[in-house]
């Protein structure tokens, strides 16, 4: 059986620097038509920053939405038809001073599917090697090392709550398991 929704009318209800709110009607397969709110994002990238050590440089920002600040892993948003791999490294730039040998892409998540069309590409950077970091203009991050067994710890005791961190940092713990 093949599902599928036809859209039938777009309309957008508010259009930000981030993201763009639209409100759609769409047709099911019976006919019937329903509403559909879509918040329109360009997407983002993320990035495991893990040392020869098995550490890895984690940030800690604080994240308006939650009014905490939340401990996760480099990330940034996509600009309009930006190649990921190159938002990636330079997030690990921009927010840890690092530059990598090896970068390899661990996939795509998308964090909330019911009304979000984000994309978040993922990350894994090797071989690091350090300079200076210099985060965007408003942007205040205190950047921790830790190794990769307490991130992973603190993944599964629920004190990481963000989806791309928890997702990414269980990717690579299974890659590394697997000798990869």
């Amino acid at each position: 059986m093949y599902i599928k929704e036809t859209t039938i009318e777009k309309h957008t209800v508010f259009e930000g620097r981030i993201v763009t709110v639209r409100k759609d009607v769409a047709e099911l397969e019976d006919g019937k038509t329903v509403g559909r709110e879509l918040v329109i994002h360009s997407g983002g990238v993320c990035v495991v920053p893990l040392t020869d050590k098995n550490e890895v440089i984690m940030v800690k920002q604080f994240r308006y939405a939650f009014m905490e600040p939340l401990l996760e892993i480099p990330a940034g948003k996509l600009e309009k038809d930006e190649d990921h791999r190159s938002a990636a490294l330079r997030e690990l730039s921009e927010e840890t001073g690092a530059e990598c040998g090896r970068f390899d892409y661990l996939g795509v998540c998308y964090p909330s599917v019911a009304y979000l069309t984000e994309k978040i590409h993922m990350y894994l950077a090797r071989d690091l090697i350090f300079g200076k970091a210099h985060p965007d203009e408003g942007e205040y991050l205190d950047v921790i090392k830790m190794p990769l067994d307490e991130a992973v710890k603190l993944v599964m005791d629920g004190s990481i709550p963000d989806a791309k961190t928890q997702i990414a940092i269980l990717k690579t713990k299974l890659l590394i398991e697997k000798g990869e």
